[in-house]
């Protein structure tokens, strides 16, 4: 395992790039000595699969703006 501080991890990031790529090594990132990350290598040399949408949800079509504020009948009442 390599350990840098927080400046070392900013000056020499491709370099640390290549050991976590090529040696397979994890590279703990401290801030003040105490650790804060970790660049580690992707598990098999592959990416996770992506994120797909919902088959049903891919159909769902909005007829209003969501992000349009609510009037005030909309607003749900108070309890007093």
């Amino acid at each position: 395992m390599i350990v840098v501080n927080t400046h070392e991890a900013k000056t020499k990031l491709s370099a640390l790039l290549v050991a976590v790529e090529e040696r397979q090594e994890t590279v703990r990132i401290c801030r003040n000595g105490k650790p804060v990350a970790e660049l580690v290598p992707v598990s098999g040399g592959r990416l996770p699969e992506p994120l797909v949408p919902h088959p049903s949800l891919g159909r769902l079509q909005l007829r209003y703006d969501p992000t349009e504020p609510l009037s005030d009948k909309e607003w749900p009442a108070v309890p007093v």
